[in-house]
């Protein structure tokens, strides 16, 4: 495969090229689906863009067993020198990259002999909705095994080393309000402080306890209220809070808490806290045989001492609905050491690109062992 991969290396840097300066936020990534339809198909590729959505996916074969590879496409949206711009700082744009690239090295090695590929281009990922989108569209309900990738940082993971999987964390993200009584600062009785309340919140969310042996966090993240006058007891607040646990049962778990807890400080202060879950990640459900697989494909590919088994991060992927919601399917997230510094989601995020070959390789050795598997 070394030399095949060799081959396509020119083309591989040529598409990492363009996707890495074209990002495009979620849900508007049309140049991006654009671009990946017309260099596909000018491979010779028959392209399928899904309705109603960005992005897309392809299709090798037919027949059972029914083997899925995702990238997710999107890019976040940050400040980058003082420009508030669209910025390729999670790595989507490699993982774009290597999923083309598990495309061309599976046309050259005659795959799949029997059965099915998809490779599924699926969009925003970074608000959590992009894989709920296109599990509507049924492309996943044969599926028998899925794999997706993503790189890690340096601290987590070092250069060259892979991991079979990655057990991101639940999360949710709830936005809130409270209406309390606006009022003079000098007839504070006449008042219901919102500010008050917010800090009685704050405190409370402390006092949840769930099972000390699984890692949970409840946290407020934002917190606006009052104006220029420092005279007025501010009436209304706006809050963030950030929800995140290692297992699904916990999150559920925490979440109740959570709900108890806006209730107890509402009753206590006698004003109306009203919120809502704005986006939310389920936790990895990691099948062992896909991992096996992940673990086989990475030692072939890098050798037993660079595979790691797994690798527990408290970050959000929502690549893990798709096991959650079709649970025949049998999934896996590669972990790709590619010296990534500063860190995820950092302005100024880099990579070693040479990396990007690797994880093709890997993924390839994944694909093919799991046809040999059925």
């Amino acid at each position: 495969m070394n030399e095949q991969l060799q081959l396509l290396k020119p083309k591989i840097e040529e598409v990492f090229a363009y996707l890495h300066s074209h990002p495009e936020v979620s849900w508007k990534e049309v140049e991006t689906t654009g671009y990946l339809k017309e260099f596909l198909e000018r491979e010779g590729f028959e392209v399928s863009l899904f309705d109603g959505i960005t992005g897309l996916s392809v299709t090798l074969g037919q027949g059972s067993p029914v083997i899925g590879l995702r990238t997710d496409i999107d890019a976040l949206w940050q400040e980058v020198n003082g420009v508030y711009q669209a910025n390729h700082s999670c790595g989507h744009d490699g993982h774009m990259t290597m999923a083309i690239g598990v495309l061309l090295l599976a046309r050259e090695r005659g795959l799949p002999a029997n059965g099915t590929l998809k490779v599924i281009f699926q969009p925003a990922e970074e608000k959590g909705k992009g894989a709920l989108a296109v599990l509507k569209t049924g492309i996943m309900d044969d599926i028998d095994y899925l794999f997706g990738v993503h790189v890690r940082a340096a601290d987590e993971l070092d250069d060259g080393y892979s991991a079979a999987s990655l057990r991101h964390s639940a999360a949710k993200m709830v936005a809130g309000s409270i209406s309390g009584i606006e009022a003079h600062g000098a007839r504070p009785h006449q008042g219901k402080n919102a500010i008050e309340v917010g800090a009685s919140l704050v405190q409370a969310l402390q006092s949840i306890h769930c099972n000390p042996m699984v890692s949970h966090t409840a946290k407020m993240t934002m917190f606006q209220a009052g104006g220029d006058s420092a005279n007025i007891i501010p009436g209304t607040a706006k809050f963030s809070l950030d929800l995140r646990a290692q297992q699904n049962d916990v999150m559920e778990e925490l979440y109740v808490h959570v709900q108890r807890v806006i209730k107890a400080v509402a009753m206590q202060y006698g004003v109306d806290i009203s919120y809502e879950v704005m986006s939310e990640m389920v936790a990895a459900e990691v099948n062992a045989e896909a991992e096996q697989l992940m673990a086989e494909a990475i030692a072939k590919t890098v050798g037993e001492e660079k595979t790691v088994r797994t690798i527990i991060t408290p970050g959000g992927e929502d690549f893990h609905f798709y096991a959650v919601h079709r649970p025949n399917i049998k999934s896996t997230m590669l972990g790709l050491g590619c010296n990534l510094t500063p860190g995820l989601h950092h302005p100024q995020m880099t990579f070693n690109k040479e990396s990007l070959l690797t994880g093709m390789a890997i993924l390839m050795n994944a694909v093919e062992l799991a046809f040999q598997s059925k």
